[in-house]
């Protein structure tokens, strides 16, 4: 109990101080999977977990989530980390070249074969090999890649030497195989064979709280691989990368903060700046507005309709309050900020907000 007493102890002054953003291990490429939301960190602790244990894993999520970085950092953290790293996205080979590509072949194998080639399991031998895209390979090779992942063996394309190794095998796909297998496009037993472990990346319209993030990185790192100096989001623009659908999930995130790190003239990036590195937010910002003006015409209407005395004073005031207050929200209360925003001296901000706020 007394050492118990000493740890804790010897923690609390940690636990006290911020957390720092949550990042599994990077990838080679520098890269790093980086969350704060609940669904990344449960899956930085089935990471964890799954990291030291020699199982099958299905990783699932939309194209873009950052499913290979999921796969490099269980490698990372195994007991393979001295071992290699070998990734193949099986939809990006040709058919008749994927055999080849996965199993190797001997030389005059097949026409321009002058060689004995190894192929991708016996490359990650004692390591780990990553299949990208899974859903998409084709059936024949299905039933062999069923048989090493059941006896650990296979012959290269070819050839009679019966080849052993010992790799993990981690999957990957943006497709619901159940429905691949109700079709026929895909084999159960497969299916079962990969998918001892399944974790499901979220897409980023799932974890919006982890965008700021993840933009900061971004942004940073390009900066940095560019030789520019650091850009930072405005609170606006910010808010914009929130509201986005994001249906290029991280990768669209990413490609976005490039841009603006290359294109955008000042260091802080604004809503403008934003609007042409994703067009997305200019042709909402253009919706916004159209909507803004509906409503205000709706309301003139029925005001003038039912009589209203002092419409245009009344429509002012309130078009003010509104204006001041969403600046001074967006900008945490500082009133120089807001003011700049609105493009209103600090004197002028303070005398629109009247008494009872100017004291605050």
């Amino acid at each position: 109990m007394d050492e118990a007493v000493a740890l804790v102890q010897r923690a609390l002054p940690a636990a006290a101080a911020p957390a720092p953003p949550l990042a599994a291990v990077p990838a080679d490429t520098g890269q790093a999977l980086v969350g704060q939301a609940p669904a990344m960190r449960a899956l930085f602790r089935a990471i964890g977990r799954l990291a030291q244990v020699p199982l099958s894993v299905l990783i699932t999520g939309e194209t873009g989530t950052g499913k290979e970085l999921v796969a490099r950092a269980l490698h990372r953290e195994s007991p393979r980390a001295h071992k290699p790293f070998i990734a193949l996205n099986t939809a990006a080979i040709p058919a008749e070249l994927l055999e080849s590509e996965l199993f190797g072949h001997e030389a005059g194998a097949f026409t321009g074969a002058t060689r004995r080639q190894p192929g991708r399991f016996e490359q990650a031998d004692g390591g780990t090999l990553f299949l990208d895209e899974i859903g998409d390979m084709p059936a024949a090779l299905q039933t062999r890649l069923l048989r090493v992942l059941a006896e650990g063996e296979f012959f290269r394309v070819g050839g009679r030497e019966l080849i052993r190794v010992d790799v993990r095998v981690i999957a990957a796909t943006h497709q619901p195989l159940e429905a691949l297998v109700e079709q026929g496009r895909f084999r159960a037993d497969l299916l079962h064979r990969l998918d001892v472990v399944r974790l499901r990346l979220p897409p980023l319209r799932e974890r919006r709280e982890d965008i700021p993030l993840l933009a900061a990185r971004f942004l940073e790192d390009a900066a940095r691989t560019l030789g520019l100096p650091p850009k930072r989001l405005s609170a606006a623009a910010l808010e914009r990368l929130r509201a986005h659908a994001w249906p290029g999930n991280v990768r669209e995130l990413e490609n976005v903060c490039w841009r603006l790190a290359a294109l955008a003239p000042g260091e802080t990036v604004g809503v403008a700046d934003l609007a042409q590195a994703l067009p997305a937010v200019a042709a909402a910002a253009a919706e916004d507005d159209d909507g803004w003006s509906r409503a205000l015409g709706d309301w003139a209407r029925r005001a003038l309709a039912a009589g209203t005395p002092d419409l245009h004073a009344q429509a002012r005031e309130r078009f003010d309050r509104v204006l001041l207050e969403a600046a001074l929200e967006l900008h945490q209360g500082h009133r120089g900020e807001a003011a700049q925003a609105l493009g209103l001296s600090r004197n002028t901000l303070t005398r629109k907000l009247g008494p009872s706020r100017a004291r605050r």
